[in-house]
């Protein structure tokens, strides 16, 4: 089985792959920084990582990296569209448009880019099919405050997703969508010193071991094709977001 996880340089990509090349997948490692895609793959078991930097906003660096992909191994069973980046927790009408399209093309125009190949892919490829699972975000449901165009793009996931869902039936593509609210990584160290809050208040929020996202992607991709998870909410128990605000 093989799989290629966008954003695997760090934190949940990281984790992700780490987990799937040890229950047995070939993993292609994607993200911009070369050094930390190596030092993932140098984390993987028996070797099963291949490391392809890669500019998920670039058209053409995602076909090179796909093109890779075939060259390699001929296939793709899973894609995690995980690669993400956010923009200054700045008033909105401070924001730039340098920040809001950076945001933008990362998180929404990289994913399309990556599921557009995928599915080209998936499509052609014998036996047809496989698995897409888009990392929404618990800002696919609700916001933090002074971060729009991390919420727009993680709400326009969730279109995605469902548009995926629908538009690879007939290819037996599957799509779900994994939302993560506070898994421990090097991005949310800042939790446990305090974060805004949407009563204006500053206070520290709970976190979870980032293994139980590597674990609930390890089930959602364990399923057969005629079985899918839509939608999944995985996050620290206590933190707030049931009640948000």
């Amino acid at each position: 089985m093989i799989a290629l996880v966008t954003g695997a340089g760090s934190g949940i990509g990281r984790a992700v792959s780490v987990a799937l090349a040890g229950a047995g997948y070939s993993v292609v490692l994607a993200g911009r920084r070369a050094a930390e895609l190596d030092a993932t793959a140098a984390l993987a078991e028996n070797g099963k990582a291949l490391a392809i930097p890669t500019d998920v906003t670039d058209a053409e660096s995602v076909r090179a990296l796909f093109a890779r992909i075939r060259q390699a191994f001929g296939r793709l069973d899973l894609l995690f569209n995980n690669a993400g980046t956010g923009a200054p927790p700045v008033p909105f009408e401070d924001l730039t448009f340098e920040q809001w399209n950076r945001v933008v093309s990362v998180n929404l125009t990289g994913a399309f880019l990556c599921a557009q190949e995928a599915v080209r892919l998936m499509k052609a490829q014998h036996p047809q099919g496989g698995r897409i699972i888009n990392n929404g975000s618990i800002s696919a449901h609700v916001p933090r405050p002074n971060s729009a165009p991390y919420t727009a793009t993680k709400h326009a996931i969730t279109g995605l997703t469902r548009s995926l869902s629908l538009d690879g039936r007939k290819h037996n593509i599957a799509c779900g969508q994994i939302d993560i609210g506070n898994a421990s990584t090097q991005m949310t160290q800042r939790m446990s010193s305090g974060v805004p809050q949407a009563d204006g208040t500053t206070r520290p929020e709970p976190v979870m071991d980032v293994r139980h996202v590597a674990d609930a992607i390890l089930y959602m991709a364990g399923l057969p094709l005629d079985a899918n998870v839509q939608f999944m909410t995985v996050m620290a128990t206590k933190m707030p977001f049931v009640g948000r605000g």
